[in-house]
C-alpha cells in the first residue's frame, strides 16, 4: 500500500472515531468529521487506484522491451 494511501487510511479511521464520539456525546460537530472521513476516504481509494495503474504501466512496458 502506498504511503499517501496509508496515511488517509489513519486518517480516515481516525475521522470516524471522532465522528462517533462527537455523536455520542450529543455534538452535532460530528458532521465535520463525517465530512472529513469522506474526504480521506476518496484520498485513499486514489492513490491506491493510482498505485495499481503505475504498477500496471510498468508491467506493460517491461513485456514490450
Amino acid at each position: 500500500m502506498p504511503r499517501n494511501a496509508l496515511l488517509a487510511s489513519i486518517v480516515l479511521v481516525l475521522a470516524v472515531t471522532a465522528a462517533v464520539v462527537s455523536f455520542v456525546e450529543g455534538n452535532w460537530f460530528g458532521v465535520i468529521w463525517v465530512l472529513m472521513a469522506g474526504v480521506a476516504s476518496n484520498m485513499a481509494w486514489y492513490y491506491i487506484r493510482k498505485d495499481r495503474q503505475d504498477r500496471a504501466a510498468a508491467a506493460r512496458a517491461e513485456q514490450q522491451l
